[in-house]
């Protein structure tokens, strides 16, 4: 082979131009982020207190985002996405029941927005414009994305025999996702597991197959009155 050839051949690809992102400080900026979110709220995440509390320089924060609200939404995709891990790997196993896996699914939700920081998150919802692009950010990454898991599990069911075959899923995930978020907003009563659970079976009361399976649904279970003690 020609010596020119063969070198040409052989030689490393050109490091690529720019600086690359220091993954590092990212991080920490994220971290950071998450942190004054859980303890100030929204308002308390600026791009100074970011900065300060991270250790770096505010130019490092616009490197990566332009504006407050945009790593406000980034610490709390980053705090979505480490719930979703979470949940993957405590997932019911393959040959579990697609409505039970639905009910594990959504009392991680309520977990996730009973906590400091999904309280925050409340607020973001409740004082953002519909239209901005924070809010977008959020009902797309966090509302719509575990609200798709939720027609997964549902087909699933209708495909087992566990739900009727001919159920509107896009009205029955609204009925399902709708009150968590309501409740989430209004705090007129208690968003615990005996909720989830008691909501889940008044609206597969409708949902069943089988009559004996429907009549079981809307027996109400000591959680569920528990939950509803404490709403009264």
């Amino acid at each position: 082979m020609n010596p020119l050839v063969k070198d040409a051949v052989e030689a490393p690809p050109p490091a690529a131009r720019g600086r690359p992102r220091n993954l590092q400080l990212r991080h920490a900026v994220l971290d950071a982020a998450r942190e004054l979110l859980a303890q100030l709220g929204p308002s308390g995440v600026t791009m100074e207190a970011v900065a300060a509390r991270a250790g770096v320089g505010k130019p490092t924060v616009y490197r990566w985002w332009p504006n407050r609200h945009a790593v406000t939404m980034d610490a709390l995709m980053a705090s979505s996405e480490q719930e979703s891990q979470k949940k993957r790997k405590k997932a019911p196993a393959a040959s579990a029941s697609p409505l039970r896996a639905l009910s594990l699914q959504l009392n991680m939700v309520v977990r996730t927005l009973s906590s400091h920081m999904g309280r925050n998150v409340t607020t973001i919802i409740a004082a953002a414009d519909p239209d901005t692009e924070l809010s977008k950010a959020f009902r797309n990454h966090f509302i719509l994305s575990r609200r798709d898991e939720g027609r997964v599990l549902l087909q699933q069911a209708a495909e087992a025999g566990e739900i009727r075959a001919d159920a509107d899923l896009e009205i029955v995930l609204d009925q399902i996702y709708g009150p968590l978020f309501f409740r989430l907003l209004m705090g007129h009563a208690p968003l615990d597991e005996g909720f989830v659970e008691g909501l889940i079976g008044s609206l597969l009361a409708g949902l069943r197959t089988d009559p004996e399976k429907k009549r079981k649904a809307v027996a109400p279970t000591a959680a569920v009155r528990a939950s509803r003690s404490k709403a009264a």
